[in-house]
């Protein structure tokens, strides 16, 4: 049985399989989640990053973790957030779907994801992480390798809307 979890903390400390990065379209690194990623991964995440040729919304690509904790780090650019009519919904599942494909092809076991698109994206919490909740257990259905999952959240305010979304989500 898979363990999924939702944590307050600092995503680059963590000591899981793998991370899943915030990153925008260039993949070069960036402010929030990205910026912190880089910076405790080291210069080589950089070089690395920049020889996959940037990253598409909605889709992922993996590369080493460096210095960090973790021995992967998974990398998903999310939507930014226009009022809703653009896709963003299913932009935002794909990420975790493409992030999750991708734990499961390198035989991942512990994986950790941030509140991707929540930040400067600006994609709604709540929304965001129903998104997230859902898109997880959808896969945990079929997968046997992944045994466990832990959501990072920044701050109480995401930390609330992940707890509320476990409910809802495995409750029904």
């Amino acid at each position: 049985m898979t363990q999924i979890e939702v944590v307050q903390g600092d995503i680059t400390q963590l000591k899981v399989d793998a991370i899943v990065n915030a990153a925008n379209s260039s993949l070069l690194g960036g402010g929030g989640v990205d910026g912190a990623i880089h910076r405790a991964a080291g210069r080589e995440l950089l070089e690395e990053c920049r020889k996959l040729g940037g990253c598409e919304t909605g889709e992922a690509k993996i590369t080493k973790g460096y210095n960090l904790p973790a021995k992967w780090v998974i990398h998903t650019v999310g939507p930014v957030w226009e009022g809703g009519n653009y896709g963003e919904d299913e932009l935002l599942a794909s990420c975790y779907r493409q992030s999750l494909a991708l734990a499961e092809e390198y035989k991942i076991s512990a994986i950790a994801f941030p509140a991707i698109s929540t930040g400067v994206y600006r994609f709604p919490l709540e929304r965001a992480s129903k998104i997230a909740v859902s898109e997880v257990n959808k896969f945990l259905e079929s997968d046997r390798l992944l045994k466990q999952v832990i959501f990072v959240c920044f701050g109480q305010t995401a930390y609330d809307s992940y707890l509320k979304a476990m409910q809802e989500i495995t409750q029904s």
